[in-house]
């Protein structure tokens, strides 16, 4: 139950707060006044979206508090910020999402609009409403149906995919394999190109490289560098023998022979490894000859090669992914969709059963709303799938069995609509929340009817808490507790009305005029007509 709610700066409510009845609970005010505020701060608490339009012009922020006591006795306490940039939620002072509090306090309150007209029109809104009927096992068997759904639309992708022609893909698979094979082959990595190319220039020049060889070894040789050093040694060496001051420079030279040796060794060394064969150049060609083709076909570079190589590894792979998925993709095809018919007709089946509940219960509350043979009826057609499943839904009606059902937006009138949705409402289950709002969904009927509407909320409000914005004196009339929203200006103030001003409300909604002394003799009268049919229905 809603204990209380409290709302400030949100519309043209400064800071107001409504404590509801046990019962029903109405809201009257003149026309434009913003009866229908607090309905939306209702919004709020119920994790509904947040839009910047609902903050007043008081503050930069709009705020609603609400305290709900749930039948285990649970108290919970809801506080909801809105400012321009963001929307905060409080869940007994605990900040959390607005997604949470849709699931936490959004099962507790049903708010239903006079815009839920249009839903009688629209197959997915009335496929909802049919779809809260659902058993656990029926919901289970839309579960089934929406996965089979999926997945045979995926297994139709991927056959798209494939497409019909499976060789064209071989034949892809089979080039790739090659070229991975001629690039494996050949046996390249990166750096191998400068390496073979230095061995060609060393090929290539075999003459003169021996050539050159032969007069370094001739310059280093004992007639030579290494002939002059030594006798250079020598000489010093004698002297050392004179004066000790020498064998420093010996030293030098004795180094400079050994660096001398060293690079003699190298060059012997060059000079055995420098291959004169000519097979070996012709080798070399022939390699260089491979690389330069395989760049031609892949890539600048040995490793632009590599490259291509790994690109084609994995498409070779996608490649037999989706031939090894095309020798079963039929079976697959046709199991995905057998589960899928099998499903779709027992949901179209749980579908039409609980569619032809929800139109019979409709009309017996249709009755008591003052017709006095309607017809309701929820049509279900069978049609092409779609991920919510194989039907389109509409709802035929006729204000009486004399007449041809047609679509509800042909057919019925305001005051035909209005009751329409509370009989629909009712039927399906939907007020059966513990706080039930109605936003003025009693345009456009009066009189008898309108006193017939009242007695509906009345009765409804026996087991459940009911909110109701109402512009009719007939049903509010029947209130347990009675709010009058008045407007000064920008600010709007909402305060509870019994006695003398519950009369004169009751008045002005009747003649206009508050202080009508026929009006008021009418209010009293119908206020009475109200409690003695409340008690009755009791």
């Amino acid at each position: 139950m809603l204990d209380e709610i409290h709302a400030r700066n949100i519309g043209l409510i400064g800071d107001a707060a409504v404590r509801p009845s046990p019962g029903l609970t109405v809201i009257t005010g003149e026309t434009g006044t913003g009866k229908t505020l607090m309905l939306g701060a209702l919004r709020l608490i119920r994790g509904d979206n947040a839009s910047k339009d609902v903050i007043g012009p008081h503050n930069d922020e709009g705020e609603v508090t609400a305290r709900l006591v749930t039948t285990d006795d649970d108290e919970l306490v809801i506080r909801r910020t809105v400012s321009r940039t963001r929307s905060r939620a409080y869940l007994g002072g605990t900040p959390i999402s607005a997604g949470e509090l849709a699931t936490r306090i959004g099962p507790l309150v049903t708010i239903v609009s006079q815009h839920d007209q249009h839903a009688l029109t629209s197959s997915d809104k009335i496929r909802t409403v049919v779809d809260g009927l659902l058993t656990e096992t029926q919901v289970a068997t839309r579960a089934t149906f929406t996965v089979a759904y999926r997945d045979l639309r995926a297994i139709e992708d991927e056959m798209d995919a494939l497409g019909s022609d499976q060789r064209g893909l071989e034949r892809e698979r089979d080039m790739l394999l090659f070229q991975i094979t001629e690039i494996e082959e050949a046996g390249f990595s990166t750096g191998d190109e400068e390496i073979l190319r230095n061995v060609l220039g060393r090929l290539r020049n075999t003459e003169e490289l021996s050539s050159e060889l032969a007069q370094a070894f001739t310059s280093l040789g004992d007639e030579g560098a290494r002939g002059t050093l030594g006798d250079a040694l020598s000489a010093l060496e004698r002297g050392g023998r004179i004066d000790n001051n020498l064998e420093g420079i010996a030293e030098y030279l004795r180094r400079a022979t050994s660096i001398l040796d060293e690079a003699a060794g190298e060059l012997t060394r060059y000079a055995d490894d420098l291959d004169t064969d000519p097979h070996a150049l012709e080798t070399a060609e022939v390699r260089l000859s491979v690389l330069n083709g395989l760049k031609r076909k892949y890539g600048d570079s040995v490793s632009d090669i590599e490259g291509f190589a790994k690109t084609a590894e994995r498409r070779v792979h996608e490649i037999e992914q989706h031939i090894s998925s095309a020798s079963n993709i039929g079976a697959r095809h046709t199991e995905a969709a057998g589960v899928l018919a099998d499903s779709s007709g027992k949901l179209t089946n749980a579908r039409r059963e609980h569619a032809n509940t929800i139109s019979r219960k409709a009309i017996e509350h249709l009755k008591d709303l003052g017709f006095t043979d309607p017809v309701v009826q929820i049509d279900v057609s069978e049609r092409e799938p779609t991920a919510t499943g194989g039907e389109h839904f509409r709802i035929l009606f006729a204000s009486d069995a004399s007449l041809t059902p047609g679509p509800v937006s042909s057919v019925a009138s305001g005051g035909e609509l209005s009751r329409l949705v509370l009989a629909i409402t009712l039927a399906a289950g939907i007020a059966d929340a513990d706080i039930v709002a109605f936003d003025e969904i009693d345009a456009g009927i009066g009189g008898s009817t309108a006193l017939a509407m009242g007695e509906k909320l009345k009765r409804l409000a026996a087991t459940r808490q009911v909110i109701c914005v109402t512009h009719l004196p007939q049903v509010a009339a029947f209130g347990d507790i009675h709010y009058r929203v008045e407007r000064e200006g920008p600010v709007t103030s909402i305060d509870a009305v019994a006695g003398d001003s519950r009369i004169e409300e009751i008045t002005r909604m009747l003649a206009g005029i508050a202080t009508s002394e026929k009006g008021k003799e009418h209010a009293e009268e119908l206020l009475a007509m109200a409690d003695s049919m409340g008690r009755t229905h009791g």
